[in-house]
């Protein structure tokens, strides 16, 4: 671009360069050839606490890191014609002894020979560049605010919005009033109005809340509970609990130099004890805000400097001529007025070919549109900002530079001219790259994987998940980092149980592992196990969670389904069961023995009826060990012994909370039972509201558990058994006639014990052997007297009393013959009924009963039932019949 015109313009009035360089943000001196300084700004006395006297010479050395200076002094050594002998890369002791990474850059001045009369350099804070971690969106939003140009006040209202939105709380910034020494709140979007104005201005001092107190001591405050805390003063307690401030946290904001510019404060409406994440960010969110006032006062001190510079023009140029940094000056129309002479050095443009527009020439052509509009875009607002474009080197070379732009001003506001620099950032821009690519690699690796991936911060909030996760969960990218992005994919159970074992894990900060169930995106919970593992950074900080997911589902549900299994065979092995076989060789046996030859192949629904004690689920057990599921569980249920409050949970389970005592989720034995049988014994005490819910699961082959609507299949065969008459119960209205239709597919009836006399012999010579290994006896002969009465004994409790019997004499019995006392098996005798009917007439009522029987084919009760054809209730007629040992299913079909 072109110097300033060339034509004569009138003398100005004197300026101290000396005060214009103080104002500079960033420390400056001047020294001989040799290297002995001769003059350091007011910066350098500031961020060092070096008096001039202690700086000149050769004092300056004892600012700078042991390990740098050898190097520097080796390096400026050098040729100063040599473009890395002017520039080093140190660590600059501050005032309060910590140090911090400065760029320093020097220029020789020489005289009319071209020799080195006088050096001048700068050195710019170059710390920050060494961070390699990203902030916060709260602080990214923050820091484009501040290159964007928006105002001091704008800034920190954005980064206080942005804190109170993520923490819950209400923040606010305040800044020193140096005349006063006061602070004064100039931001904090959620600060009540009346709060405001309590609080301004507000002191500092020791006591003087979180924020007085923070400024006076330089030190981070914390206040846990306003309401009692002797560092909150008494007179302002009241309004800031009325208010909601019931915690407050403030930390000050300390210039680079050790002052305080003011502090950041937040607040709670509950009595609260930060944690290190809060502690973390609230010293973020203050470094951000430090950055934003530094930067205005920065800006304020280059417009004051600008300003005083105006009236000397020539000295003005040759500062900033000697400055290691490109700078110029633009007219408000946008053509430059100035170009500094590092400016050309560089770009190898002359000051005539930089004229007018002929500056563009330096930029990559690819850049120039979006300058422009970019630069428009300035010039409309008149706000301070940035550019970033590509600027070629006089060899040829294009770098990335970024160029800051500054309104100036007169007296009524009017911009006169823009001020600016312009930042190598190429490598920065590299740096960025690589990083960007380094990223999309890694995402490129970990969506080819075929597992579930979720990479978390180091608090497992989730920040990307892998296609794997996105394809099973089907959200999208952005549903990852929504807050609630665990709550929607995970069981709510699981994620309650595991909250805890999870937050101390992550504390711990080693590799864990949990099982929990995730949401597919067909609405199906999954089991998945899930390892966490620590990434750390070269100084060991954890920085990221990687997390993988293995689905378990199917070895979890095999897992669970072998337990029910194995539970309900301990159970069946536990119970001390008569029926380990099926022992005799009668008709009778024989006919039952072969219906069960032709129905166990089928999965056809078997109704087993029979008096109690005859067998009923020996038969069960053979049916289902000759069916095709003799493999899978066999599980029996009593229905009779089961309350009626709980045999819907016992039968179809029931989820966690259903009802009072429901604290976990539990299998019933429908599900249990899955892919096996079921064995429902018992049937007729089925309550009749449970009636209807069998009747669905025979008729879909589905179950709902307790406290669900959700259906669940199963693939399950019902046997049913029953010793008393379901058809009498149908008509009494005590059992649903559709579910007896569906139940009695096939039928079989047990016969009872005195209709199996040929058994006997058999059934007794078992149980022997049988309850003497057990009782640790041997019998070699049975009494051929206690045979003939067992055989004419009637066995109303059928096998089972045969086999009481029996066991009672094993334990009584001496010797090697075994033998039954005869008065076990006398009925006791029963009272003489009063009436008026003779023995004949028991005989004859007896016939009638079992012809009334025949005709109606074992039926009591209905309009068809032998009650109705002897004008009988059938509760009468069910009495008469078992005071007349009247055998009912004989006379049944």
């Amino acid at each position: 671009m072109p110097s300033a015109a060339d034509g004569s313009s009138p003398p100005a009035p004197g300026l101290d360069v000396r005060l214009v360089i103080d104002a500079i943000p960033a420390v400056a001196w001047s020294s001989h050839p040799d290297g002995a300084v001769e003059f350091v700004n007011q910066k350098w006395h500031d961020y060092t606490g070096l008096s001039p006297e202690e700086s000149y010479g050769w004092g300056w050395k004892a600012a700078l890191h042991s390990e740098d200076l050898s190097v520097m002094l080796a390096n400026w050594g050098g040729s100063p014609d040599l473009e890395e002998t002017r520039e080093s890369k140190v660590r600059l002791r501050r005032s309060d002894g910590a140090f911090h990474w400065f760029l320093l850059r020097r220029e020789p001045l020489r005289d009319e020979t071209g020799a080195v009369v006088r050096w001048y350099g700068t050195g710019i804070d170059v710390e920050e560049g060494s961070q390699k971690e990203m902030l916060r969106v709260a602080e990214k939003r923050t820091l484009e605010l501040i290159a964007d140009g928006a105002s001091l006040s704008r800034v920190l209202n954005e980064l206080c919005a942005a804190i109170d939105e993520y923490a819950s709380a209400t923040s606010f910034v305040c800044l020193l009033d140096r005349d006063s020494n006061q602070l004064v709140p100039i931001a904090g979007p959620r600060v009540p109005a009346a709060y405001a104005a309590a609080i301004t201005p507000w002191p500092i001092g020791p006591n003087r809340g979180s924020c007085g107190t923070a400024a006076f001591t330089k030190m981070r405050v914390i206040i846990p509970d306003v309401s009692n805390d002797p560092q909150w003063p008494d007179e302002v307690r009241s309004v800031a609990l009325e208010h909601g401030i019931n915690a407050a946290w403030s930390t000050p904001l300390i210039s680079t130099s050790g002052e305080v510019l003011g502090t950041f404060c937040v607040s709670y409406s509950e009595p609260r004890t930060p944690n290190s994440r809060d502690l973390e960010l609230i010293e973020a969110a203050g470094h951000i805000a430090r950055i934003a006032i530094e930067r205005q006062q920065s800006q304020d001190a280059l417009r004051t400097a600008l300003n005083k510079v105006e009236n000397s023009e020539t000295k003005l140029r040759q500062v900033i001529d000697t400055i290691p940094a490109l700078a110029w000056c633009i007219l408000p129309a946008g053509p430059p007025e100035f170009l500094n002479k590092r400016w050309h050095e560089y770009t190898g443009l002359s000051p005539e070919e930089s004229q007018g527009w002929g500056y563009q020439a330096a930029f990559h052509p690819d850049d120039i549109p979006r300058l422009m509009e970019r630069w428009r875009e300035l010039v409309v607002s008149g706000e301070p900002g940035e550019i970033e474009a590509r600027l070629r080197r006089h060899d040829g070379v294009y770098r990335w530079f970024l160029s800051r732009h500054e309104p100036f001003r007169d007296e009524s506001g009017k911009i006169i001219r823009w001020y600016g620099t312009s930042t190598d950032i190429e490598t920065l821009k590299q740096t960025q790259e690589k990083l960007r690519e380094d990223e999309r690699e890694l995402r490129r690796i970990t969506d080819a994987i075929p597992q579930a991936i979720v990479v978390q911060d180091p608090t497992g909030a989730p920040i990307y998940a892998n296609q794997a996760t996105l394809d099973y969960t089907g959200m999208a990218a952005k549903d990852v980092v929504a807050p609630n992005f665990r709550e929607r994919i995970f069981q709510p159970d699981d994620l309650q149980r595991l909250r805890g074992k999870r937050r101390a894990a992550l504390v711990r900060g080693i590799p864990f592992e949990l099982e929990q169930r995730a949401l597919r995106k067909d609405g199906q919970y999954r089991w998945f196990l899930i390892r966490y593992n620590p990434f750390r950074n070269e100084q060991g900080q954890l920085i990221r969670w990687y997390a993988t997911g293995t689905d378990i589902d199917d070895r979890v549900r095999a897992e669970e389904r072998t337990r029910n299994e194995n539970l309900a065979l301990r159970e069946q092995i536990d119970r001390d069961s008569m029926f380990e076989d099926i022992v005799g060789s009668s008709e009778a046996l024989g006919k039952v023995l072969r219906q069960v030859a032709k129905v166990a192949p089928s999965d056809s629904t078997v109704l087993i009826l029979g008096e109690t004690g005859t067998g009923k689920e020996l038969i069960a057990r053979a049916i289902h060990k000759r069916s095709k599921r003799a493999d899978r569980a066999f599980i029996g249920v009593n229905c009779a012994a089961i309350p009626a409050s709980l045999i819907a949970s016992e039968l179809f389970g029931h989820e966690k909370g259903a009802f009072t005592g429901a604290t976990q989720r539990r299998l019933g034995r429908f599900e249990s039972a899955n892919g096996g049988t079921i064995f429902l014994d018992e049937i007729g005490d089925l309550p009749p509201e449970i009636q209807v819910v069998l009747l669905r699961v025979l008729q879909e082959h589905e179950i709902e558990r307790v406290g669900s609507n959700r259906p669940i299949p199963v693939d399950v065969r019902v046997l049913a058994a029953t010793h008393r008459d379901l058809s009498a119960l149908v008509a009494e209205g005590k059992f649903r006639a559709d579910l007896l239709y569906r139940l009695n597919v096939v039928p079989i009836e047990m016969p009872p014990l005195r209709e199996r006399v040929a058994d006997i012999p058999l059934l007794v010579e078992y149980f022997i052997d049988r309850i003497g290994k057990r009782a640790g006896k041997k019998f070699r002969t049975i009494d051929k007297k206690s045979l003939k009465v067992f055989q004419a004994y009637s066995w109303p409790g059928n096998v089972r009393e045969l086999q009481n019997v029996i066991e009672r004499a094993v334990i009584l019995s001496e010797g090697e013959t075994f033998a039954v006392d005869e008065t076990w098996l006398k009925l006791p005798a029963k009272p003489k009924r009063a009436g008026t009917l003779s023995g004949a007439l028991v005989k004859q009522e007896k016939e009638l009963i079992e012809a009334a029987l025949a005709a109606s084919q074992g039926r009591i009760s209905g309009p068809s039932g032998a009650a109705t054809r002897l004008g009988l209730p059938s509760r009468t007629l069910d009495s008469k019949i078992k005071r007349l040992k009247i055998n009912v299913y004989r006379f049944k079909v």
